[in-house]
């Protein structure tokens, strides 16, 4: 058997930088084992395998494996299978409409609006199939000892330690400084402790100070135990962080577009923006966008 594949850097509009990527094309004859293997010998945080779509209106399946797991959403490969589908198959209107590329996954239906802007970088974009609900979070304590800082490190205004999910759940670890968040590393015995793994096993911490001041929030991810010791682009953290700013910064009705700077201490700089539709002092819609480059293919032997 032999499978073509595609590796894309996501959230970033310039090649070895933001998060990567394996997309695996016509993966109909692989089982979930196999899937999970080939998503170890990639070693990458997320490989996706599209299959046919379970109702043929849409465009495809897509299923998102970690090298450990499967996971039932994620942000940065649901940008970047939209991105490169609508790059290989429909590159005659791509720069000339915006297209439409509907992916099944374990989640639900997600409807991605894809554009390539002049002389730019490829964009995905698409709303949550689930809105952030929030669960109960360890103490501050537990998860100080868990990401290597002090308890007065944490925290900063109103912003406390939280855990929401929109598909993935996430302990939110707000950071009062920038210079504090790069030094936090993941404690893993104190990480299994603190974090229940089997319940929320990523941590994602955050702070108001930017790298580049245009952007609104700085942000590291941690899921050792998913096999990803950081995560350079984390588009399901974002997406749940929309609860985070729901309940700390209580946007006013209207909408507002928050951009979140990640990766910066790996090398690999990532942009994800997240949008927010407030009605009536309630979150009623939430969208992850991005850029992605195709950076590689190649042909696995099986």
């Amino acid at each position: 058997m032999r499978l073509d594949y595609f590796i894309l850097d996501v959230f970033t509009d310039k090649p070895l930088a933001g998060n990567p990527l394996a997309v695996v094309r016509n993966a109909d004859g692989l089982d979930n084992e196999r899937m999970q293997a080939i998503a170890r010998e990639f070693n990458l945080s997320e490989t996706v395998f599209l299959q046919s779509p379970r109702d043929p209106v849409n465009t495809a399946r897509a299923r998102i494996f970690t090298p450990q797991r499967e996971l039932p959403f994620a942000g940065h490969p649901t940008i970047g299978t939209a991105v490169l589908i609508a790059e290989q198959d429909g590159r005659e209107h791509l720069g000339k409409q915006d297209m439409l590329i509907v992916l099944e996954e374990e989640i639900g239906v997600i409807a991605c609006t894809v554009r390539r802007p002049r002389g730019r970088a490829t964009i995905a974009e698409f709303d949550l199939v689930r809105l952030p609900q929030e669960s109960e979070c360890a103490s501050v304590a537990a998860i100080a000892a868990a990401v290597g800082l002090q308890e007065s490190e944490i925290g900063f205004d109103n912003h406390a330690p939280t855990v929401f999910s929109a598909g993935v759940g996430f302990t939110f670890v707000p950071v009062r400084s920038l210079e504090a968040i790069g030094r936090a590393e993941a404690n893993v015995q104190a990480w299994r402790d603190a974090i229940r793994p089997n319940d929320h096993p990523c941590v994602y911490l955050y702070t108001r100070e930017t790298v580049d001041q245009r952007h609104h929030v700085h942000a590291r991810m941690f899921a050792p135990a998913s096999g990803i010791p950081e995560d350079p682009a984390t588009g399901s953290a974002a997406a749940a962080f929309a609860g985070v700013a729901m309940k700390f910064e209580q946007p006013a009705d209207g909408e507002h577009i928050l951009q979140i700077e990640q990766g910066c201490e790996m090398g690999r700089p990532s942009v994800i923006n997240l949008s927010l539709d407030v009605q009536g002092g309630v979150l009623a819609r939430a969208g992850i966008g991005g850029a992605a480059v195709t950076v590689m293919r190649g042909t696995i032997h099986l």
